[in-house]
């Protein structure tokens, strides 16, 4: 027997009833042969690791641009944080954490530079729109490895398009990491704004700390325990309305004081007018494209489509050196 036919036979005896087992997984896009070692998401998972797209996430921006200080989180230190919590949850309901893991790890791959301030200027030019959850699948099926893409399993795919709040994911995996993302968030958001200096602990409505505690890391404990006190032996994954209502308020409080704060957000209207500039001027120079998005445009993709592709896996870094390098004069010498 195989080791992975051993793994997933160990799965099968002590996984929940309601966890996803890689031995039932709904398959790939494209049929392949199976790995003589690991399960079908655990390889899922190493293939997204590998990828470019998830190296890139180290130099995008979570809430903050460009902070003066080392530990302030980017886009990839959300994403590892996203699959921890995932992990802990679903080690504890005995669910499929090599599932959670794979759609934690590639759920923000089609973040954009900038963060939300990003998407918002490429939602605001593309004629279709542009939604990151939608973009990190695009990733997966299509751009990633010169336009081969990932060839991941159904249930990844399904979890990473459907992390938003308002939508549901298919599995229980895809449902942990759901709330996962936005405990995250909220959680290592307020660290950051604390480090800042934007924020005190102190400053957390009484309504809400005397729910969940006062400090981002009481937060964390409480919605982690609470998940799992409500959804053990459940076909469901729950928080207790008390608590679930306290992370709403809280989101509204990290919202007002944090997410439109102008202090901490100053810097994001140039963010937009750059990514828009960029979007712009490929839109019209599609000669400067990488040769696996002009491929695509052989292929018949919209170029409104391949221009966001592009633009919205840039790095901040690759993207303010792009638009130097095209908007802003240089000095010149006369010998």
């Amino acid at each position: 027997m195989k080791i992975r036919e051993n793994l997933e036979k160990r799965e099968a005896e002590t996984l929940s009833p309601y966890a996803v087992l890689s031995s039932n997984s709904k398959g790939r896009e494209r049929d392949e042969e199976l790995c003589d070692i690991r399960p079908c998401f655990q390889r899922d998972r190493d293939r997204i690791l590998y990828s470019k797209s998830f190296r890139r996430l180290k130099d995008k921006t979570q809430v903050f641009l460009t902070p003066d200080g080392d530990h302030y989180r980017t886009r990839m230190t959300h994403t590892l944080e996203v699959a921890q919590n995932a992990r802990t949850i679903a080690r504890a309901l005995r669910l499929n954490e090599d599932l959670c893991e794979a759609i934690a790890l590639g759920h923000d791959l089609g973040h954009t530079p900038f963060g939300h301030a990003g998407e918002r200027a490429l939602n605001a030019v593309s004629p279709y729109g542009f939604r990151h959850n939608e973009q990190s699948l695009r990733l997966v099926t299509m751009l990633e490895k010169d336009g081969k893409g990932l060839n991941l399993t159904w249930e990844v795919r399904d979890g990473i398009i459907n992390h938003e709040m308002e939508l549901t994911p298919a599995t229980l995996e895809g449902r942990i990491v759901r709330l996962s993302d936005k405990i995250a968030y909220i959680h290592h958001d307020m660290d950051d704004a604390i480090r800042g200096g934007i924020l005190c602990p102190e400053d957390v409505p009484e309504n809400i700390s005397k729910i969940v505690g006062k400090t981002n890391g009481e937060w964390l404990d409480t919605f982690i325990h609470d998940i799992v006190e409500n959804s053990t032996d459940k076909d469901d994954i729950r928080m207790s309305d008390e608590v679930y209502d306290a992370m709403l308020e809280l989101r509204k409080f990290m919202f007002a004081r944090v997410y439109t704060n102008p202090v901490a957000k100053g810097e994001e209207g140039k963010a937009v007018d750059l990514v828009k500039t960029l979007y712009e001027y490929y839109l019209h120079h599609e000669d400067r494209f990488p040769g696996y998005l002009k491929n695509l445009l052989e292929k018949g993709e919209p170029i409104e489509k391949v221009t966001c592709d592009y633009v919205s896996s840039m790095t901040d870094r690759f993207a303010i050196a792009r638009y130097e390098e095209l908007f802003v004069p240089k000095s010149w010498s006369v010998y």
